[in-house]
């Protein structure tokens, strides 16, 4: 299986080439990406170095163009696909169907797959994107049990890549509408869930800090406390009296303990969720899937979970906790 993972920046490129990656994805320093950060994402002149480090070492790039525009700027995500197209990378990962449709007849020699934000989750649906746009691979989305995507990956006409570590969404895939709410953006068209110019942080007399996403409170941190990025889902409020995060704790999905099932089941790839996480993440978590693969690889029958590698990618989840989330799921 190849191990996909994610690059927010040239460094994390670099360490996630380093640590293993067959492959890593990135995006523009736009809207045409679902991680549109400030500070994230390359330009043309750090995106060829990242490619040229890639390929050189016989590792692939993938961008991501997975937002959804509007009519009115339609021709800017057009514009990005020549782009990626012009700086030679191996795929583009798009869900919208004007973007794919644009991409299939303008650039039908670039590998085009099929994005988690398509929500694809049946054959039908990877039939229709395969044989009206020509996608090579599709991403599954994370509302898939164990048993579906063995069902899927017997009856789907390309290959199937998976999340396998990383951030979960409570929503469909870029869909948040808590987010859309507060702000009035969303995150599958303006690129970001929770945008930073939203976001307001006001340090407290006692040392504690708010966070405020478009004047809501959304969390309050003690003096030593640890603080991941502020998201209205992952928020602490009071309900009844009682303050808790009452809509999603924080955790990250690892399906390690599933890997032999995912490499029977036929899935191709492997992906690390995460560009907007840091170069020890991207390190760390890259390393531990990396030796596990190759273990699995080299003596299926002998393969093993090995304690030291939960370990290793738990300090790097949020809340340094981990869930199979719905991949085990008793009522499927």
């Amino acid at each position: 299986m190849q191990l996909v993972c994610p690059a927010g920046n040239l460094p994390a490129l670099h360490a996630a080439i380093d640590a293993g990656a067959d492959a890593v994805y990135v995006g523009f320093r736009d809207q045409t990406n679902a991680r549109a950060f400030p500070g994230l994402n390359f330009d043309e002149q750090e995106l060829r170095e990242g490619i040229a480090y890639a390929h050189a070492r016989g590792r692939k790039v993938y961008v991501a163009l997975n937002t959804y525009p509007d009519s009115a700027r339609l021709a800017h995500w057009y514009a990005a696909v020549d782009h990626a197209a012009a700086l030679g990378v191996d795929a583009i990962i798009a869900a919208e169907m004007a973007v794919l449709d644009y991409a299939c007849r303008q650039h039908p020699a670039m590998a085009r797959h099929l994005s988690v934000q398509g929500s694809a989750t049946t054959a039908a649906a990877l039939r229709y994107a395969h044989e009206r746009f020509g996608i090579s691979r599709a991403v599954l989305p994370r509302v898939l049990s164990l048993q579906q995507v063995q069902r899927l990956c017997q009856a789907s006409p390309v290959p199937l890549e998976v999340f396998a570590f990383g951030s979960l969404c409570i929503m469909v895939e870029g869909r948040c509408q808590l987010s859309s709410y507060v702000t009035g953006q969303s995150p599958n068209r303006h690129g970001v869930c929770s945008p930073a110019s939203f976001v307001r942080w006001e340090e407290q007399d006692d040392n504690s800090r708010s966070v405020r996403l478009n004047g809501v409170l959304i969390d309050r941190f003690g003096a030593t406390e640890p603080a991941g990025y502020p998201t209205v889902c992952k928020g602490r409020y009071d309900v009844g009296g009682e303050i808790f995060h009452a809509l999603e704790e924080p955790t990250s999905l690892n399906t390690l303990e599933l890997l032999p099932q995912l490499a029977q089941a036929g899935v191709v790839a492997l992906k690390v969720e995460g560009r907007q996480r840091g170069v020890a993440y991207v390190r760390t978590v890259a390393r531990v899937w990396r030796e596990a693969i190759d273990r699995h690889a080299g003596d299926a029958a002998q393969w093993r979970l090995q304690e030291h590698w939960q370990q290793a990618l738990s300090e790097h989840a949020e809340g340094q906790q981990t869930t199979l989330g719905p991949y085990h799921r008793a009522w499927h």
